[in-house]
């Protein structure tokens, strides 16, 4: 916003698009990462984040791992004038020093403003990504949305309620499992015994999550589950142990199991994946892991926390 603008301008301005100094930020279901939001903007039912009436004006927020704000902040750095086109800019938040960039672009046949931001969490990266039609520009204005991302700030945690709540199944038995953490939002959680500062590899942890398309043919299930066992991220050195189909809450399934090492310290796991097929959506996936030597207790809560996915409704 240029100062030469009158004062009566930048009233007006602030009245219909900065957040209201009082306001409370607003946190989208399951994310760590929160802000104010503009007003006319409420939150999202699509994606995390909020969106207009029209849903023309999209604010997408979404958790990164902990060492993308660092990149970003090099890449800031390293280049300070930006490339062409890129406007580059950083702002003082409660969640800590934000880095953002400005551009102009196009979504299909529309001229839009998007602006990029990043900001340091606790064991993550928070990340916004705002977009808004050119002729949206004159109520969301650059400094509105300098202003809404000034609001942003981040919470310890979130409940294991909400986040399971989230999930398009029932989960009724957790296993004593005591950290709950969202990877995607209505797609996919890990249940874990260690967290996200220390590393999860060293302890028993499963990810529950949905996949797309999944083969309808055995033969072809069989070859699926244990390609997908062998590119699990963050286990090296894997041999499948055992694969076969099994029948998962009466619904056909397969069972493959690897050998490998996961983590820094090349810890020696012993992984389970289990996929319930479905003949008709996504297909449920399983990824549950713990080192070798904690295996045999570890399998039994595996099996309950499997046993106890229900359908939702």
């Amino acid at each position: 916003m240029k100062l030469i603008r009158p004062l009566t301008a930048l009233a007006l301005l602030a009245a219909a698009a900065f957040p209201a100094l009082a306001a409370d930020a607003v946190f989208p279901p399951g994310l760590r990462l929160g802000m104010v939001p503009l007003v006319g903007l409420s939150t999202a039912k699509t994606f995390p984040g909020f969106e207009s009436t029209d849903g023309n004006v999209k604010v997408l927020i979404t958790e990164l791992p902990p060492a993308a704000y660092g990149e970003v902040v090099s890449a800031f750095n390293s280049n300070p004038a930006g490339t062409a086109g890129v406007k580059q800019d950083k702002i003082e938040t409660p969640a800590g020093l934000a880095y953002f960039t400005t551009e102009s672009g196009k979504a299909g046949d529309t001229p839009v403003k998007r602006y990029s931001m990043i900001v340091p969490g606790a064991g993550f990266s928070g990340y916004v990504a705002v977009q808004i039609p050119e002729n949206a520009t004159r109520i969301y204005t650059d400094e509105a949305v300098r202003q809404m991302f000034a609001s942003t700030t981040t919470r310890k945690q979130v409940s294991a309620e909400e986040q399971i709540g989230l999930m398009p199944f029932k989960i009724t038995d957790l296993a004593d499992f005591k950290d709950i953490r969202t990877l995607a939002p209505g797609s996919s959680i890990i249940l874990a015994d260690g967290n996200e500062s220390a590393g999860y590899e060293s302890k028993p942890f499963m990810i529950l999550g949905l996949i797309g398309a999944t083969p309808q043919q055995a033969d072809d299930r069989a070859r699926f589950a244990q390609e997908a066992a062998l590119q699990i991220p963050g286990v090296r050195e894997s041999r499948v142990t055992m694969s076969e189909p099994i029948r998962i809450n009466g619904q056909q399934g397969f069972e493959t199991r690897i050998d490998g090492v996961s983590g820094k310290d090349k810890t020696p796991v012993t992984v389970v994946q289990w996929i319930r097929f479905s003949s008709s959506g996504a297909s449920l996936r399983i990824i549950a892991s713990a080192p070798r030597d904690q295996w045999s207790a570890a399998f039994t809560r595996f099996r309950a926390v499997r046993d106890g996915i229900q359908p939702k409704g």
